[in-house]
């Protein structure tokens, strides 16, 4: 069998349509943030409503999306070792665990989203509006689960672009659909507000299922036939599933934690760090880029026991990482004010989201090494202490700092603290686990 390679043609092969599809679900709710914070009445109100419901639904998504890097593992790792043909029915008995599990909880929340949006201090007005959004947008929440799993199917079969090409239809789609929802279409489409943000997401994600489940049919020989008995590798997927979920749980629980604080310092603060919090998003799934190709290529390359060419790829996507989190702190130098006013021209929220933003521009370049990391031992299928790492850094890194913070009354300054702590505290991790475990294969 052909060696994998590992050289710059084929990195940006991968990591390009990645970060082209990776930035979809950040841009779904950015764009939902974007445009409703300008809305001319109450768009503060707004803004700070998808804040919490973009962050809620982020925690979701990312709880079991993570089945999409457990499938890619999983399939890479077959490919890398000559077996990809003995998968026969795991694909499909794969997607429909993750259909199983996103419809599950989606009935689980929908019934108390009152008592979880009161949860997060949302009250008055803020909390109506979280609730009308939620309750159209979660209904697009099994079809991103399912556009996720066929996504974790292309990426172990090392393809990018199929992903990318479905992607940026949805994403232009939602920010076309937004504009005529929200502000409405003169005659033809009456202004609807955030009710129109939350629509526009759901046709949006409804289209991307679409031409996920096209292109799985047409581009691959995956058949969407449930058959029996369960696959083998269908117990390795449920292992790595719940520690991706535990370690997601710990995840979401930091950034939903910053919610509830920033929440509780008033409508102004949640909003303006509903702005930092969607650019931080962006970005981040724009580094998830390169980490994708790390993923991507670390499981095939455990597969074939290649060791040297593994280390030879750690060293390329972080350092082009570290190149791509610099890029991003100097476009936010430059466009420090203009991103706030994106989102939203009330002039006590923009004095608080400038005098923070530093924070999510120091970030960059500790999210750079983290999230590398984080993917390549996502295809290393390291899953049980990629958990622990989070596990740890929530607990003893994020929550302590957190509470710190709102001690010493630092308001968003000390929640960006703890975010920082927690990212730091992930990367530096994962930096000793690979030099002590991966490192000495090399010389074996």
């Amino acid at each position: 069998m052909q060696k994998t390679t590992v050289s710059f043609k084929r990195i940006q092969q991968l990591a390009i349509p990645a970060i082209i599809s990776g930035i979809a679900e950040p841009v779904l709710s950015s764009t939902d943030a974007a445009i409703v914070g300008n809305i001319a009445e109450y768009g503060t109100e707004s803004l700070a409503a998808v804040g919490i419901v973009g962050s809620f639904l982020s925690m979701l998504i990312w709880i079991l999306g993570q089945t999409r890097s457990a499938i890619s593992a999983i399939v890479s790792q077959n490919l890398g070792a000559g077996k990809l043909k003995d998968l026969n029915n795991f694909p499909a008995q794969a997607i429909y665990f993750n259909i199983g599990l996103s419809i599950l909880v989606l009935l689980s929340t929908y019934f108390f989203v009152d008592e979880i949006f009161k949860l997060l201090n949302a009250k008055g007005l803020v909390l109506t509006y979280s609730i009308e959004y939620y309750n159209i947008r979660v209904w697009g929440f099994p079809l991103t689960l399912f556009t996720f799993a066929v996504f974790g199917l292309f990426r172990g079969l090392q393809n990018t672009f199929w992903p990318m090409i479905i992607a940026g239809i949805g994403a232009l789609t939602n920010i076309g659909l937004d504009f005529a929802f929200v502000y409405g279409v003169e005659d033809y489409i009456p202004a609807m507000g955030i009710k129109g943000a939350a629509w526009a997401s759901l046709i949006s994600q409804g289209l991307m299922a679409l031409l996920a489940l096209l292109f799985l049919l047409k581009k691959t020989e995956v058949s969407l036939r449930l058959r029996f008995p369960l696959h083998p590798e269908i117990n390795r997927l449920v292992s790595m599933s719940f520690n991706l979920f535990v370690r997601s749980i710990a995840l979401n629980t930091a950034l939903l934690l910053a919610v509830r604080e920033a929440t509780g310092l008033g409508t102004n603060f949640i909003a303006a760090h509903a702005i930092a919090i969607n650019i931080w998003l962006f970005s981040a799934f724009f580094i998830d880029g390169y980490g994708a190709a790390g993923n991507i290529l670390s499981g095939k390359l455990l597969g074939e026991k290649n060791y040297t060419s593994l280390w030879n790829l750690t060293k390329k996507v972080t350092s082009y990482n570290i190149i791509v989190s610099v890029f991003l702190v100097i476009v936010g130098v430059l466009l420090y004010k203009p991103l706030g006013l994106l989102f939203n021209k009330d002039p006590e929220v923009l004095v608080l989201f400038y005098g923070m933003f530093f924070m999510v521009l120091i970030s960059q370049p500790i999210n750079a090494i983290a999230f590398t990391l984080d993917a390549i031992f996502k295809g290393l299928g390291e899953m049980k202490y990629l958990r622990n790492v989070l596990l740890g850094a929530t607990l003893f890194g994020f929550i302590p700092m957190l509470y710190l913070g709102k001690y010493m009354d630092w308001g968003l300054i000390g929640i960006w603290t703890a975010i920082l702590v927690w990212i730091a505290w992930r990367g530096i991790a994962l930096v000793i686990k690979y030099y002590r475990k991966y490192i000495p294969l090399i010389e074996g």
